[in-house]
């Protein structure tokens, strides 16, 4: 055996040709997927700062994966060599919400089924996945949560505020209470029973209650 013959040897010659039509279905399908995908991020967006940037990365995530699983999976050369390529790889993006991760896996998974050839269950399970998300994004809770910060002059306006907010709301728990020359700040998480926010004007009326604020929370909730 010649030096020769070892570089021609099966092994490294050994490349599957691929159909035009199976690559062409593989493509639409991935686009079809991708799209869904991004209308589900769409839907179930519930942040403030919609990236439309993101979105659109969802779906070309799809079709680069299908492109890619498919060229591995036609030659085993080009597997190995795509193995050590792809282990350089870095990315540095941000991730602003938990969410996002379930969206990026998504279209990742979209992409290495379809190229695999398994279509029937990258939309079977991208149906399921879909509605899953947009049925629980979609679901409305009764008592929303808040964090009250309130200005007492004394520890009398301070007992007339504590009653007028648990009367008021349906869960109220006090992080924080700081003294000082100026007066008493609480700072409490309450979960408001109904949308209205009159109770924060009863609570700024009170004598010795010089000002309430009521802000969004979005750490870890009271259960």
């Amino acid at each position: 055996m010649t030096f020769n013959d070892i570089f021609k040897s099966s092994f490294l010659e050994s490349v599957t040709e691929f159909s035009l039509l199976d690559v062409f279905i593989g493509m639409v399908f991935a686009l079809i997927l991708g799209l869904f995908i991004f209308a589900v991020y769409k839907k179930s967006f519930s942040g403030i700062m919609y990236s439309t940037g993101f979105g659109m990365s969802l779906i070309g995530l799809s079709l680069v994966t299908t492109l890619v699983i498919m060229a591995v999976t036609s030659n085993v050369v080009l597997s190995l060599g795509m193995v050590g390529a792809l282990s350089i790889v870095r990315f540095r993006a941000a991730i602003k919400e938990p969410m996002e991760i379930v969206f990026l896996f998504w279209s990742l998974a979209v992409g290495i089924v379809i190229g695999a050839g398994m279509i029937p269950l990258a939309v079977i399970g991208s149906l399921i996945i879909g509605v899953i998300i947009v049925l629980f994004a979609n679901r409305k809770t009764n008592n929303t949560p808040y964090i009250l910060i309130v200005n007492c002059a004394d520890e009398k306006a301070e007992k007339s505020a504590v009653e007028t907010i648990k009367s008021s709301v349906g869960k109220y728990l006090v992080k924080s209470k700081t003294v000082n020359t100026s007066g008493i700040e609480i700072t409490a998480e309450i979960k408001v029973k109904e949308s209205s926010m009159d109770f924060v004007n009863r609570v700024n009326e009170i004598e010795g209650v010089s000002e309430a604020t009521l802000v969004t929370y979005n750490g870890e909730y009271m259960s």
